[in-house]
């Protein structure tokens, strides 16, 4: 299938439970891609022009927004005198137009014990809220998971994923099955679990196969993938990227890469094949064939590339062309289908948040707040550079005709005119 042809399908089932396509309902967005449909986004700003607002955000976070029906939900960690060293956890909804507080919702107290050390890049409340129109899920790695109504209401907390966290958490939940979808890779355990969606309870936990990596941690995103009538969770870990049946936990297949850990990116799907990065110490991107069943390292593998792969930013998929940004700044455009290298730029700065592709033109943020944005295509063609003063490591948002994103201290709604 063109990732046209997907983009019409995942629309038609957003519109089939009542949800419209351009809400930016998770990490990466409504099709889980970096994709939005969304027209008229500026292409020009500074830290005043196209503007809109500019809030104080409370606490220390670097999960990203998501926007629905012209709200703002995102997570953070605020201190607390007691107990020492603990974090507050909570969920924060804003009004989308105005920028106002709409609520502001407590969810754990971390217990300074249980709290770990996280990495300088990291925070305590990393990994991105979804939605599934009528409920909020919001997870903080080991130190709960919960589930709120969009008035913030809670419906119900799980703190049963006892793990340790290796420089804290960072993968988002996805929904599939009804199931909230996890991977848990700390540096004594590794894990995917599914919880009900209705009742936070766990259904399955299944532990990875590759117990015996040289370094035991990861924080990726899975990949919700519908192939041949059943879906997978495709879930890169430390040592391989496995799939997993969505609705019992087994392990469907898997491909090792060796010595791949703390791996960040989150796969895409396009052109019959799933694209992996492996994470440190030297990432590489996998294409892999995903209707195998167990170890098809050798024989699923259509193509591996080595040269300037990110540790951090996820990929972006338009058409038949592959598109990443390494943290040190190179952005590179590979033939999704061959792996062939088509033209690589240094756009420079350090880049963690994953790029976005909407209104026909790409979106890099750098970690100044530096958007660099450019033209899909053959050959390179930057359209321009647009600062906002302040240092971010989370992904875009968009929704209600606008940009949104997150800084260290700030959340700003870019809009044209």
């Amino acid at each position: 299938m063109s990732h046209s042809g997907l983009m019409a399908a995942v629309a038609l089932a957003f519109w089939s439970v009542g949800l419209e396509a351009e809400e930016w309902t998770e990490f990466r967005g409504p099709y889980g891609d970096g994709h939005s449909a969304v027209t008229g986004l500026p292409t020009a700003w500074t830290e005043t022009e196209n503007v809109a607002w500019r809030i104080d955000v409370p606490g220390k976070a670097w999960s990203s927004p998501i926007c629905f029906q012209k709200r703002l939900y995102l997570t953070t960690a605020v201190p607390v005198e007691a107990p020492k060293n603990g974090q507050s956890l909570r969920t924060l909804c804003y009004d989308a137009h105005s920028g106002d507080l709409i609520w502001n919702k407590e969810l754990f107290v971390t217990d300074g014990v249980r709290s770990n050390k996280i990495h300088p890049k990291n925070s305590y409340a990393s990994p991105t809220p979804l939605t599934d129109g009528k409920r909020l899920f919001v997870h903080f790695g080991t130190h709960g998971t919960a589930c709120l109504d969009l008035e913030g209401k809670i419906l119900w907390k799980n703190e049963e994923l006892i793990y340790a966290h290796v420089h804290g958490s960072g993968g988002s939940p996805v929904l599939a099955e009804g199931h909230l979808i996890m991977s848990c890779d700390g540096g004594d355990k590794q894990f995917v679990v599914a919880l009900d969606q209705n009742t936070g309870k766990i259904v399955w936990k299944t532990p990875r196969s590759e117990p015996d990596a040289p370094k035991k941690f990861a924080f990726t995103t899975p990949l919700v993938l519908k192939l041949a009538g059943r879906t997978q969770i495709v879930s890169p870990g430390p040592a391989a990227v496995s799939s997993y049946d969505a609705k019992t936990g087994e392990e469907i297949w898997k491909v090792k890469y060796g010595d791949g850990y703390s791996v960040i990116p989150k796969p895409v799907f396009g052109n019959g094949l799933v694209y992996v990065c492996t994470g440190y110490d030297r990432p590489s991107l996998l294409a892999i064939r995903p209707n195998g069943k167990g170890d098809v390292t050798e024989t699923h593998t259509a193509w591996k590339v080595d040269k300037a792969v990110p540790n951090s930013a996820s990929l972006l998929l338009i058409d038949k062309q592959l598109y990443m940004i390494s943290d040190a700044g190179v952005a590179t455009c590979l033939d999704g289908e061959t792996g062939d290298q088509i033209w690589t730029q240094r756009v420079g700065g350090n880049f963690s948040s994953s790029p976005i592709y909407a209104d026909g033109n790409i979106y890099l943020l750098d970690e100044k707040g530096e958007t660099t944005i450019m033209k899909p295509g053959r050959a390179y063609e930057e359209i321009a550079k647009n600062p906002i003063g302040e240092r971010t490591q989370a992904s875009y948002a968009i929704g209600d005709g606008a940009l949104f994103i997150r800084s260290e201290k700030s959340l700003f709604r870019i809009q044209a005119n």
